[in-house]
C-alpha cells in the first residue's frame, strides 16, 4: 500500500468512527463512505491533493426532481450565499432540478469529536434546506 493510499484509508477510518456516533455508515467498494442524514444521501471520501494536505470530500443529494422554476433556483442560489459550510449546486436535468451541498477540508489529525462535529454541522444544514426546498415546493409563493 502506498503511502497515499495508507494516508487517505486512515482519514476514511476516522472519519467513520466520527459518523458512526450519530448514523449507520457503509463502506462502498471504492472506500468511500455512505449514509443518510435524515433524507439525504450523503458521501465521504478522502484524497491527497499534495504532501501533507490530505482533505475529506463530503456530498450531500439535498434535493433531486425539484420543478425546474426560476423563482426556486434563486432562492436555492440565495441560500448558497448564506452558508458557512459547503457549496451548494443546482443541476438542470430532464427530470427538473437536483441540488447538491458539498464541502471539503483538511482533516488529516483531526481527533474524532471535531471531525464528527464538523461532518454533522454540513449535514444538518443539507438537511434544513432539504426542508426549506422542500416547503417551498410544497407551498409556493404567490406572485
Amino acid at each position: 500500500m502506498t503511502q497515499e493510499a495508507a494516508t487517505t484509508a486512515e482519514l476514511l477510518t476516522a472519519a467513520k468512527e466520527a459518523l458512526e456516533t450519530y448514523h449507520e455508515v457503509h463502506v462502498d467498494d471504492d472506500g468511500a463512505l455512505t449514509f443518510r442524514h435524515s433524507e439525504v444521501p450523503c458521501a465521504v471520501q478522502a484524497m491527497q491533493l499534495a504532501d501533507g494536505l490530505t482533505v475529506l470530500s463530503l456530498s450531500c443529494v439535498v434535493a433531486w426532481d425539484l420543478p425546474q422554476e426560476d423563482q426556486l433556483a434563486q432562492s436555492a442560489a440565495e441560500r448558497a450565499g448564506q452558508g458557512l459550510f459547503g457549496t451548494l449546486g443546482v443541476v438542470r436535468t430532464e427530470s427538473g432540478m437536483d441540488v447538491t451541498l458539498r464541502y471539503a477540508f483538511p482533516a488529516q489529525g483531526m481527533d474524532a469529536a471535531p471531525l464528527g462535529t464538523l461532518l454533522m454541522l454540513v449535514v444538518s444544514t443539507a438537511s434544513q434546506l432539504r426542508g426549506e426546498l422542500l416547503s417551498s415546493v410544497e407551498n409556493p409563493v404567490p406572485e
